[in-house]
């Protein structure tokens, strides 16, 4: 098809409509956004007549995504507030407190006041905790799950990867087993003799608490009393997923928890039917990482500075982006042999990709936790959750292959025990857009102004990979450019909620609202 054809195609289906357009946005919507009718837009859009009408039209139809999308998650968060089928009490949460080696931030308080409060209300609590690397979102998601088992039921933690299930059941264990709760690991390396034993012991109730990657969803698990569910890192999990683990408590409580800094935009698009509690303090004790990007030449003085500090007695990652040859990529295979002959003979090298076993896996990280690995040469395997506090440094190598948030997550694998640590970029690459890159990771420690730069250079299709939150995608609206029409969306469409929480009497806006949930469930 030529353009001229298509156009032609397009002004005859115009002509056609002209003038028997029904606007699905009130005309009290329109004048409080400012916003064009949807005649003027599709006509401005197709065949303008000055770029402010062009301008104008994308305004209208972008806002009408936005819109739509917000109001169907308004919906589904205002009606999937389902009656809780289990209120629980207040107790006494001095024992929990007590029992941490550490204090609360206030930012944690509140985020478990929160939890607490929806736990005892008649609504099911559905609920995001997100905060930066390290800021104790963790600590926030046990305190929840004990506060449920003291009220008679069940919890579980659902995690993306065996590596940080087993670090999640590290935590919760060694705080809730001096409390006399019984936590469990549930994991898809467990033998089947194993595993089947395990889910009986869950199924009648002697576990409080179950840790587990992929292996909860199995159809062989089930819980006696299941109140409360805990995701780690949401996004990495389908919706399908998700609610298959929800069906297994009869609609329990929802805490979900993302380390992964999100721009306030994106966290109002992809969250928008969940409760937020934002850990904006990070904890007593953590000092800010020292970031630097270095050229090839300066490799050797890198080094230097390396073994200086494996010679204190302190630890560290070397993050490749590739596991073998294949590419002109430093890779994890080719990298950890030259090191281990070379530069750091006499030092102990380990190595940590994907390809290996989860029992390989398991092996290298405990033999890196317990000082046998010095320097650990690994992909970005160790991006989520992994949590050694002696180690102190880290080398990216190719950093200009990497996104910001994901190097700002790489480099929070550091400075967890109170030392001075470093993060070292290297790459060669000099294009105005990775200098730009480089100059903003390395000045600032702040997860969600590096995420709000990372969305303006790359825009949001990289953030998530796929699609996560069980809606169509965007086709004008761009979430990196219409950032004040999120924000308009979002207002604007809790006022419609809030006047009419079932759209009944919205007319065409509800029919669209409920069209786009139904191709969600479909696409989900």
């Amino acid at each position: 098809l030529t353009q001229n054809i298509v156009r032609k195609a397009v002004k005859n289906a115009l002509e056609q409509v002209d003038g028997s357009v029904e606007d699905p946005l009130p005309s009290q919507i329109r004048d409080m956004g400012r916003l064009c009718s949807l005649s003027y837009a599709w006509d401005n859009i197709h065949f303008p007549k000055t770029g402010l009408g062009a301008k104008d039209a994308l305004r209208r139809l972008a806002f009408d995504e936005l819109f739509i999308h917000s109001l169907a998650m308004a919906y589904r968060r205002e009606n999937n507030c389902y009656k809780s089928n289990y209120v629980m009490s207040p107790v006494d949460t001095s024992e929990f407190l007590n029992a941490l080696p550490f204090c609360f931030t206030n930012a944690q308080k509140r985020a478990f006041s929160d939890c607490i409060i929806e736990m005892c209300g008649q609504r099911r609590m559905n609920r995001l905790i997100q905060g930066d690397v390290g800021s104790g979102k963790t600590a926030v998601a046990v305190g929840a799950a004990w506060f449920a088992v003291k009220n008679g039921y069940q919890a579980c933690v659902m995690a993306p990867t065996e590596i940080l299930a087993k670090q999640h059941y590290d935590t919760f264990s060694s705080i809730l087993s001096p409390l006399g709760i019984k936590t469990a690991l549930l994991t898809g390396s467990l033998t089947p003799k194993n595993k089947s034993a395990m889910q009986k012991a869950i199924a009648d109730g002697e576990y409080d608490v179950v840790v587990g990657t992929h292996a909860l969803f199995s159809e062989n698990t089930a819980f006696q009393a299941l109140a409360l569910v805990i995701t780690d890192e949401q996004h990495r999990f389908g919706v399908e997923q998700r609610a298959a683990l929800a069906a297994k408590g009869q609609s329990p409580h929802s805490i979900v928890m993302s380390a992964t800094p999100i721009p306030r935009t994106l966290a109002l698009i992809f969250y928008g039917d969940l409760d937020i509690s934002i850990l904006d303090e990070l904890p007593a004790g953590r000092k800010p990482i020292k970031t630097f990007a270095v050229r090839e030449k300066l490799r050797q003085r890198a080094f230097g500075y390396v073994k200086a500090m494996l010679d204190q007695g302190r630890q560290g990652y070397v993050v490749c982006p590739a596991i073998d040859d294949g590419s002109e990529l430093v890779n994890v295979q080719s990298y950890s042999q030259r090191l281990t002959e070379n530069e750091f003979a006499g030092y102990k090298v380990g190595v940590l990709h994907g390809k290996l076993s989860a029992a390989e896996k398991e092996t290298v990280m405990n033999g890196f936790k317990n000082g046998d690995i010095q320097l650990l040469v690994a992909t970005t395997v160790v991006e989520v959750g992994v949590d050694v506090p002696n180690a102190a440094f880290m080398i990216i190598e190719n950093a200009d292959r990497f996104g910001l948030s994901q190097l700002h997550q790489l480099r929070g694998r550091v400075g967890r025990g109170g030392y001075d640590s470093v993060c070292i970029l290297i790459t060669d690459n000099t294009s105005e857009d990775c200098i730009k890159r480089m100059k903003t990771i390395c000045a600032t420690n702040d997860g969600f102004e590096i995420a709000e730069e990372d969305l303006r250079q790359r825009g949001p299709g990289d953030f998530f990979g796929t699609q996560q939150h069980g809606l169509p995608p965007f086709r004008i609206a761009d979430l990196s450019r219409d950032v004040g029409l999120v924000e308009l969306a979002q207002r604007l469409s809790a006022k419609i909620i809030k006047e009419d929480p079932t759209l009944k009497n919205s007319g065409e806006l509800g029919r669209l609202a409920e069209r786009l949930l139904q191709k969600g469930a479909q696409t989900g």
